[in-house]
């Protein structure tokens, strides 16, 4: 764990340490604004941004991370959530928008951060809202970005799959043309004579050609 990525010598210290004040933060990127909310109570800043606490009305689902080159996804849960958070997810287009789960550390008994590191990077991919009399409840499946491996990309090495990505790009244009070229890098005559000069010793060559 200590050698993992993105673990700073802040939180590889309190890893060590005997008691730990762990908690869980998630930053969901939407249009209009972002979603900034963590595992305890009252304001908590992560990189100059405010995150709000939501306490237990937080869960997030067991993340798994292993040496396999393999995406593993996310569920995360909000209960009892403000209307902004429903609007959001009633008129937002949340599809694919980046979802960030954090881990981090706080000093003891204040809300002043130790450390974090990103736990999880990836995207939205769907979302659920259950009403009950307690209010909503948001449910957001998230994939990691590895799962794009195991997707066609649909792109080929053609003029159109290039000026779709990079329009006015003609590096392509000529692909097609190259299918039926028939190109000629050598070719010898059937007859080649070769003579000896007795004076010189040099032999020349004629017939034949490129």
């Amino acid at each position: 764990m200590a050698t993992r990525q993105g673990l700073d010598t802040s939180i590889v210290n309190r890893l060590g340490a005997d008691e730990q004040a762990l908690f869980f933060a998630v930053k969901a990127e939407f249009d209009t604004d972002d979603i900034l909310v963590w595992s305890g109570t009252d304001d908590l800043i992560i990189n100059s941004e405010t995150y709000t606490g939501a306490g237990t009305l937080l869960n997030i689902s067991n993340s798994e991370d292993n040496l396999e080159l393999k995406s593993n996804g996310l569920v995360i849960g909000l209960s009892g959530m403000d209307t902004t958070v429903v609007n959001y997810a009633l008129t937002e287009n949340y599809q694919n928008r980046p979802i960030t789960v954090f881990l981090g550390y706080v000093m003891g008994g204040t809300n002043e951060v130790a450390g974090t590191l990103t736990l999880f990077k990836g995207r939205m991919t769907s979302l659920i809202i259950n009403d009950t009399p307690d209010g909503s409840t948001v449910t957001i499946d998230a994939e990691n970005r590895l799962v794009d491996l195991d997707r066609p990309s649909n792109f080929r090495y053609t003029k159109e799959s290039q000026n779709y990505l990079h329009s006015g790009d003609t590096g392509f244009n000529r692909v097609a043309s190259m299918q039926d070229k028939q190109i000629n890098w050598g070719k010898t005559s059937d007859s080649v004579t070769t003579s000896e000069d007795s004076d010189s010793g040099e032999i020349n060559i004629s017939g034949g050609g490129r």
